[in-house]
């Protein structure tokens, strides 16, 4: 099975490029095998549609635009996504992983599983490094993300 990981975000915009830095973060701590694609998405939006399709498990990690503190984690499934039950923009991006997973939908063409790690940013400030309070926080959702993949019998190795 195929899974992808892929990280979406503005590296320009701080805590925005959450979701690229924290593939930066997977490819310098483990070693993935074949079936696990890293994808620093950046802001490509429809034009990585066909990577989601690909795929038969898609853990997606992006900030989120939602109640509650800066630096605090929220996991999503696919319903939420094509039941209308996100925010219709859920990070600034200008076409969203939100509308590329309904147009997979409308062509019938979306992977089995796919779950949205989002973080709340704590700066939109110009900028190439992350926030103090976001940097922290890659560690812990790679072990949660890498636990996961484990688990469905993806050999992941830690790099010392």
């Amino acid at each position: 099975m195929q899974t992808l990981i892929f990280g979406a975000g503005n590296l320009l915009c701080s805590d925005e490029g959450f979701g690229v830095h924290f593939i930066q973060y997977l490819e310098k701590h483990y070693r993935f095998n074949d079936d696990v694609e890293l994808y620093d998405g950046g802001t490509l939006g429809i034009m990585v549609t066909h990577l989601l399709e690909d795929a038969d498990r898609v853990f997606l990690i992006d900030v989120v635009d939602v109640p509650g503190e800066p630096g605090d984690v929220f996991r999503y499934e696919k319903e939420e996504f094509l039941l209308g039950k996100l925010p219709i923009k859920m990070s600034p991006h200008q076409i969203g992983i939100q509308e590329v997973l309904t147009l997979s939908e409308l062509r019938g063409r979306t992977p089995d599983q796919v779950s949205l790690f989002g973080i709340i940013p704590q700066s939109y400030d110009a900028g190439v490094e992350l926030s103090p309070l976001l940097e922290v926080k890659l560690a812990g959702l790679a072990e949660l993300v890498v636990a996961e993949l484990r688990g469905y019998g993806h050999l992941i190795e830690a790099i010392a």
